[in-house]
């Protein structure tokens, strides 16, 4: 269940390591696995310094702290009982962060995420991901 002050690690490669949910965009109480939620980054990846030479650590970096973006959850702390039967909990809060168009910031996803993102028609992150369970 994710909503209001939710601290989720974010698994892409976007530059984010941790983000806040601020707000939800279903109108219910909490969002579930491939629902998309407004997120405040927290904390970012420090890619070293970026002078004016270096220029690939700013490009390898999409997001800084304080950026306010949308993103989709991928992994949730909560239970969720598929309708097989099946439940399947996963260990943290995970999201991954895209843009206002529904394409990913990233172009990768490190770690597994739920299989209920093909239902919510989010095959791009299905893609992007490593594994889905």
């Amino acid at each position: 269940m994710i909503q209001l002050k939710t601290m989720l690690n974010c698994i892409d490669n976007s530059g984010a390591t941790i983000v806040e949910c601020i707000a939800n965009l279903r109108m219910k109480r909490h969002g579930r696995i491939g629902d998309r939620i407004i997120v405040v980054v927290q904390k970012s990846r420090s890619m070293g310094d970026s002078g004016p030479g270096n220029t690939s650590a700013a490009a390898a970096n999409k997001v800084r702290r304080g950026d306010i973006r949308h993103a989709i959850i991928v992994r949730t702390a909560k239970k969720v009982q598929r309708k097989d039967g099946m439940v399947v909990r996963f260990d943290d809060n995970a999201c991954a962060l895209i843009g206002k168009n529904g394409e990913p910031l990233g172009t990768r996803i490190n770690g597994i995420v739920g299989a209920e993102l093909r239902s919510k028609q989010q095959s791009k992150l299905l893609s992007l991901a490593s594994m889905h369970v």
